[in-house]
């Protein structure tokens, strides 16, 4: 199993972003795909789940602002990130799985600051 997430940086409250993960090494759409972030002095949290079907869940604290979706055909799963506040400054994390909460891949750092 490979994971490879990217899209964060640096960006302004009330702002947006795109996440993406590139997956390989596993049938991708046998399998559902997670995201989970890890807050600076925190511990791992789960985020947003989209299942083999389509269907997607979130944590409370993102429903709303952020969206997960897959692309089977290319292997990916995206988390669109709108209304960035200063707490979800993070480093996230996709994986396999349903309502896993794992460190896939490197993680990709997303800073909300002014």
């Amino acid at each position: 199993v490979q994971l490879v997430e990217s899209g964060g940086g640096l960006v302004q409250p009330g702002g947006s972003l795109r996440l993406s993960c590139a997956a390989s090494g596993f049938t991708f759409r046998s399998s559902a795909m997670s995201w989970a972030r890890q807050a600076p002095g925190k511990g791992l949290e789960w985020l947003s789940t989209v299942d083999i079907y389509g269907n997607t869940y979130y944590v409370d604290s993102v429903k709303g602002r952020f969206s997960i979706s897959r692309d089977n055909a290319k292997n990916m799963v995206s988390l669109q990130m709108n209304s960035l506040k200063p707490e979800d400054t993070a480093i996230y994390y996709c994986a396999e799985g349903l309502f896993v909460t794992a460190r896939g891949g490197q993680g990709t750092q997303v800073t909300v600051s002014s």
